[in-house]
């Protein structure tokens, strides 16, 4: 990234100079932002990287790369990691929001109306929590966790078997990568 001088225009009663106002300091980084997005979207284009240079210093270093390869076995054990942490939030946040359904009342008013509607006495000994409790919930999530964490593995290695395929056809991904200064 280049860097911009930006003009100081406030001036301290011991003659030290101030940083420049908020919206000067925005506008001249969103400038050189946009400069440098130029300079890199036309990299062979000197007059970009001409403007993307300011007070004679030298415009930032861009290398071309192609990623051709992705080792399978690193992609499985990123996502292996990532997997178990949905999981594990998967599993935290059912049960928060099953602690606040509890907590608010949700089914005590589904047996209070379940009750109206059947009446007394064949709704005396009905009770939600006996077929959607929190136990049978949460096994369920956990299952499902479960299933997603070896699933969302499966499918991040042989994303990445295919990858290093079409790679070896077509060439890869191109990658500009630019050095900030």
């Amino acid at each position: 990234m280049t860097e911009r001088r930006v003009p100081r225009t406030a001036v301290r009663d011991d003659d030290t100079a101030a940083r420049p106002p908020l919206t000067e300091r925005i506008s001249a980084k969103l400038s050189q932002a946009a400069d440098e997005h130029r300079a890199n979207a036309q990299p062979e284009s000197k007059s970009a990287a001409q403007r993307a240079t300011t007070l004679g210093k030298k415009s930032p270093r861009r290398a071309r790369l192609r990623l051709t390869r992705v080792d399978p076995w690193s992609v499985m054990k990123t996502a292996f990691l990532l997997a178990v942490a949905f999981g594990i939030v998967t599993v935290v946040s059912v049960f928060i929001v099953w602690s606040v359904l509890g907590a608010a009342g949700v089914w005590d008013s589904i047996n209070a109306t379940a009750q109206d509607i059947l009446g007394d006495e064949a709704a005396g000994t009905f009770d939600i929590t006996a077929y959607i409790g929190t136990s049978r919930v949460m096994g369920f999530t956990m299952l499902v966790a479960v299933i997603d964490v070896v699933l969302l593995t499966a499918v991040a290695t042989l994303g990445a078997f295919l990858y290093n395929m079409a790679a070896a056809l077509l060439g890869g991904v191109e990658v500009t990568l630019a050095e900030d200064h």
